[in-house]
């Protein structure tokens, strides 16, 4: 009875002091969920990525379509590269895992990718805002 008494007592200290949940101590579990957060790209509505372009801090305004559709209408300093290129070229043109990339296309679902692709590659600040035809502001063309 007292060796039931013990072990029951042993485990209730484990699962209260939360060691059962972490055995390793690696990281507390609130720093592991915090981690997992910062590994996720935001998704922003057009007016939120406006209001983060003209605030004063640096960003990088990333267009994920063809060349062909950037010619046509972009939005004004926009940086080209392709989704199907984004893996190859993301480390030459965007050496900075840190800067602030806005991350747009035609309708989202491009840009969905290219975002989930720099989170994966590990850009941590990336802010994906769908689409340009979402685009109530001013655009540029060739």
């Amino acid at each position: 009875m007292r060796k039931l008494l013990f072990i029951c007592s042993f485990f209730a200290v484990l699962i209260l002091s939360g060691s059962i949940n972490n055995p390793w101590g690696t990281l507390p579990l609130s720093a592991e969920a915090n981690v997992t957060q910062a590994m996720e790209y935001q998704i922003i509505t057009s007016a939120q990525a406006r209001q983060m372009m003209d605030d004063g801090h640096a960003f990088i305004l990333l267009d994920v379509r063809t060349t062909e559709e950037f010619e046509t209408e972009r939005i004004e300093g926009a940086l080209l590269i392709p989704v199907h290129e984004v893996k190859e070229r993301a480390q030459a043109e965007l050496p900075d895992k840190n800067a602030r990339i806005l991350v747009y296309c035609r309708s989202g679902r491009r840009s969905a990718q290219a975002a989930h692709d720099l989170i994966d590659m590990g850009y941590a600040n990336v802010y994906d805002f769908g689409g340009i035809i979402d685009w109530p502001y001013e655009t540029v063309s060739d």
